[in-house]
């Protein structure tokens, strides 16, 4: 049912979602003739690009997290909710919480992506993805348990196991995982342990297409992947896993099957558009496409409702090249600051032009003194493309202490080659160093009552 957006006074935008595309909408809609009402299940802003740090032992959670409050202290037509949004009425306008009804005049939902294990949902507690805080530090408790577990290992296949790391998915966040593990292995601990020589470990990188990084050039892809090799990465391409089970990764190249034990799985290979894809669908009726993301207009607003619009991970936006726009924080920050700036047009009755991405690249870091950056007309990289990847996540972090941390940290990791970063923190930890992984909340229970751990 379309909306007018004009004569409401005060206007009232609410934001679902406090990530790179509700973000950077509240802070466009800063001094705008509207009160603005951010809601997220979360008090932070995750910098998400730099998690695969986190779960590596390189940066801590707070060096990539920021207050939504702090960073929207000054935005006086703003406040912040905390909490869970379970519904959308779209008749009456409102937006239904656990314990609040919030009514809205323009509403904008950015509540991103979440794994997807292509219809093998049991595979999520055997290979962790990396989208939120909790997946980095349990996969950093499973990196390092495994290393832990390892150097008491007397039995030489178990410790094969225990030292193999399976990546699956070939795109950044794989190629950067990978190395990064790659690095921990070969340099941060080979002098930390003594029953074993961490340089045995095994790094694998799956990846279902012809060539890792598939978005990028493929010369880059082809540099990635000797850069990658180089770190004692093994790469295996045009596979897919077809099973994880009993720390077996099955593995499909053509018509051979093949099987890697691995007691670390870790997942870099799909996305699927958050539950509230769902409830709009069931609300309004709009399309949604196989991965759950929500179809757009070309304004980003929804089928049928000019004033509901879908923005970031969420949506899929198809209008440019007749091709969904890929699921990274530039496309975010982008949608979330034209459709404010689109509400400001309205509110003057005025209009805007559709949407529009302007590309300006992608990168990708592979280790220390590596990345592979792909600007279009230029394509780097080495040292330069690395310092490139280096600058352009510190201009993106959110906050100024932020920014001031995370160099300071890199410049210390840069010189002497540690992490600092290395905690095995929470519940279960100690399993994770003896080789045992819980698989699910009730497991982490049973491991502190000293019971024993079904796995």
């Amino acid at each position: 049912m379309p909306v007018s957006l004009e004569n409401h006074q005060p206007h009232q935008v609410v934001i679902i979602g406090g990530g790179f595309g509700g973000l950077y909408a509240a802070k466009a809609l800063k001094n705008a003739n509207v009160n603005v009402t951010l809601i997220d299940k979360r008090n932070f802003h995750l910098f998400q690009p730099l998690l695969y740090q986190v779960a590596t032992g390189a940066l801590s959670p707070a060096d990539i997290s920021s207050p939504l409050r702090s960073v929207l202290s000054k935005s006086k037509n703003t406040k912040v909710l905390l909490g869970q949004v379970n519904d959308i009425d779209p008749e009456t306008q409102q937006v239904k919480l656990e314990d609040k009804v919030v009514k809205y005049d323009t509403l904008i939902v950015a509540t991103g992506a979440k794994h997807s294990y292509f219809g093998k949902d049991n595979w999520e507690e055997l290979a962790p993805g990396l989208k939120t805080v909790e997946d980095a530090i349990e996969m950093r408790r499973r990196i390092f348990g495994a290393f832990e577990a390892a150097e008491k290992e007397i039995d030489p296949e178990k410790r094969r196991a225990l030292l193999t790391f399976v990546i699956v998915g070939g795109g950044p966040t794989g190629v950067e995982l990978a190395g990064a593990i790659a690095e921990l292995a070969y340099k941060t601990l080979k002098e930390d342990f003594r029953n074993i020589s961490t340089t045995e470990a095994r790094i694998v990188l799956l990846q279902g297409a012809d060539r890792i990084l598939p978005s990028f050039s493929p010369d880059l892809s082809q540099s990635a992947a000797e850069s990658l090799a180089k770190l004692g990465v093994v790469i295996h391409t045009k596979t897919r896993v077809t099973n994880i089970e009993n720390d077996i990764v099955t593995l499909k190249q053509g018509d051979e099957f093949k099987e890697i034990a691995a007691k670390t799985v870790l997942w870099a290979a799909g996305v699927q558009g958050s539950t509230m894809g769902k409830v709009l669908a069931q609300r309004t009726g709009v399309e949604c496409d196989r991965s759950g993301r929500v179809i757009v207009e070309p304004d980003l607003s929804i089928k049928g409702y000019n004033n509901i619009f879908v923005v970031g991970d969420l949506a899929n936006f198809s209008h440019q090249n007749n091709q969904a726009l890929p699921g990274v924080a530039p496309v975010a920050i982008q949608e979330g600051e034209y459709v404010a700036a689109l509400v400001k047009k309205r509110l003057r009755g005025q209009t805007m032009p559709a949407f529009k991405y302007s590309d300006h690249g992608s990168l990708a870091m592979i280790g220390q003194n590596s990345a592979v950056v792909d600007l279009g007309l230029i394509n780097m990289d080495g040292f330069f493309a690395w310092i490139f990847w280096l600058f352009i996540h510190i201009y993106f972090l959110i906050e100024f202490d932020s920014k001031v941390l995370v160099m300071m940290q890199w410049a210390w990791n840069y010189m002497t080659r540690k992490r600092g970063s290395r905690l095995m923190t929470g519940e279960g930890a100690l399993a994770f160093a003896q080789g045992e992984y819980p698989n699910s909340k009730t497991d982490y229970i049973t491991i502190n009552n000293r019971e024993p751990i079904n796995v």
